[in-house]
């Protein structure tokens, strides 16, 4: 073992979040701060998600930092959804530009952190004997980065190849004159599944549940747009921050039953022309009233039935078992029109569930269907995995993965009780994943950031939350969740229920982005109600 390092703030995560908390630290308050990082290069989500296909659902000029004008003249998207590696290059060209890879440790994975109550410090260690005593601890390591690999009996008799979605070599998959099984239609599948489709002899889809998705109506952007983006920087961040969901729009401010049939029909085909996530924001009570809802799950399959020609293959399709908007929509870029292939196959596990896999492919409960590579677009321990893989350990010896054995508990999505000095960013209990993630992101990093500028400055040495405020708020996220449709949707990995034994809670805060940072600045303006302090 190494000598303990002495350090302001660790940092867990080298993607949107760790970077700017580190920016933000290091430069603005002039503290030591150091990132662990386990991938070989930074990026988070965008480095580790190379899947075909794998692309953001939120529009380039908003999946940015704002934090900097400079950055956002310099910067140029060239497409409207930007695929991976675009977003790759542009989170390296933050590295470079804020010098911050000298303060991130790659290839770094943090193997335990404890608090220490005699010190008020945390005591981390990683996988290459490295040891830390800090001050502050912060976890950066997403919402959706701990794969799930479902647990299939026999997948280690396949003789082929198989890879999940979340863990894609970085070399790339060969599909050409390959049969492929591809199992999950989520938001991953949705996205992969055309782009396999392209390059394989053939292609076997598994579908358990069957989504609703949105066309991106993908396309290059123009010069024109880039400039204006660039002009109207500051108006696009204020829609941003002060609507719902944290994109460039506001949700409209109308009933479904403000308007004729006719009316709401052609709204609908208009922004279903437009594509994006634009025909949610359309009426506001889409994911408050069930009979609002069933008026665009009825557009929706009727959608998909005129796109896919076989009538057997659009129910299957368009059999949609929960409202629209209750679990993310994906925007997809001709994914119901790749069913139109003759080399594409879509087995109904419902029908007949799959048994095991073989050693020549996936066998259902009435066939076995042979592949050279099985692809598991099976989505990930959203929220918490990547919280509770890690062994952290708070005061009086707490554990956080036995603390949140019944379900994640927070205060703001900010803290846990019984972990003093540790914050979450965009951690169960915030809008993280309900919204489009970067302003999200910023609001938690500048929170924090102040919340600790605000505790140097006082010779503050511990802060930490309370049970009581832990109760409060996962109450609070359960009242505003079930304003809505949300809650209705029992296999939703929002309530964690894609992972076997995973406790069933609604795990991220749906009142939107504008309602959680004013009740946060709130929380900040009482003196941090809910937080206690100590000298």
């Amino acid at each position: 073992m190494s000598a303990v390092q002495q350090i302001d703030a660790i940092i867990v995560g080298a993607g949107f979040s760790g970077m700017y908390q580190l920016l933000s630290l290091r430069d603005k308050l002039g503290m030591s701060a150091k990132v662990l990082e386990a991938g070989s290069g930074v990026g988070g989500t965008w480095f580790w998600n190379r899947y075909p296909g794998a692309r953001c659902d939120s529009e380039s000029h908003s999946y940015m930092y704002y934090f900097s004008k400079e950055m956002v003249n310099e910067w140029e998207w060239t497409e409207r959804y930007p695929q991976q590696p675009e977003i790759l290059r542009y989170l390296n060209y933050v590295a470079d530009k804020f010098k911050l890879r000298p303060d991130i440790e790659l290839n770094t994975r943090m193997q335990t952190a404890k608090f220490d109550e005699a010190t008020n410090r945390w005591l981390i260690t990683t996988d290459k004997g490295q040891q830390y005593s800090a001050k502050y601890f912060i976890t950066a390591v997403g919402c959706l980065s701990s794969a799930n690999l479902p647990k299939i009996e026999g997948i280690s008799d396949f003789k082929g190849k198989w890879y999940h979605t979340g863990e894609w070599p970085h070399e790339g998959v060969d599909f050409k004159g390959k049969r492929v099984a591809v199992i999950g239609t989520g938001s991953t599948g949705i996205q992969a599944i055309p782009v396999i489709a392209s390059q394989a002899a053939h292609v076997t889809v598994f579908q358990r549940t069957a989504n609703y998705s949105l066309p991106a109506r993908h396309h290059k952007l123009s010069g024109e747009f880039k400039k204006y983006a660039k002009e109207h920087a500051d108006d696009i961040y204020e829609i941003m921050t002060t609507n719902t969901n944290g994109h460039p729009f506001h949700m409209q401010d109308r009933s479904i039953f403000d308007v004729s049939d006719e009316e709401r029909e052609k709204i609908f085909e208009e922004l279903w022309a437009q594509g994006g996530f634009q025909f949610r924001a359309a009426f506001k009570d889409i994911l408050t009233s069930q009979e609002a809802n069933d008026k665009a799950a009825e557009f929706i399959r009727k959608k998909i039935r005129e796109v896919v020609k076989n009538p057997e293959v659009a129910d299957l399709l368009s059999d949609i078992d929960h409202p629209f908007a209750a679990k993310r929509p994906p925007v997809d870029d001709h994914y119901f029109e790749t069913y139109n292939r003759e080399n594409v196959h879509l087995v109904n596990l419902r029908k007949t569930p799959i048994e095991r896999i073989t050693a020549k492919g996936v066998k259902t409960s009435d066939q076995e269907y042979e592949v050279d590579i099985i692809v598991f677009a099976t989505g990930f321990d959203a929220l918490t995995g990547s919280l509770v893989k890690m062994d952290i350990e708070g005061r009086q010896h707490r554990k956080l993965k036995d603390y949140w054995s019944a379900g994640p508990r927070t205060y703001l999505g900010l803290q846990v009780p019984g972990f003093p000095n540790m914050f979450t960013i965009t951690g169960p209990g915030s809008p993280s994943v309900l919204c489009n993630m970067p302003p999200a992101i910023e609001q938690h990093v500048n929170w924090i950031t102040n919340c600790i500028k605000h505790m140097e400055e006082k010779g503050l040495k511990v802060i930490e939350t309370t049970e009581a405020s832990g109760d409060y708020w996962q109450e609070q996220v359960n009242a505003v969740a079930n304003e809505t449709l949300l809650p209705t949707v029992k296999h939703s990995w929002y309530l964690g229920a894609n992972v076997p034994g995973k406790p069933q809670v609604f795990m991220p805060y749906a009142g939107g982005l504008a309602r959680y940072t004013k009740v946060c600045n709130d929380v900040t303006a009482k003196g941090y109600e809910g937080f206690q302090f100590a000298s």
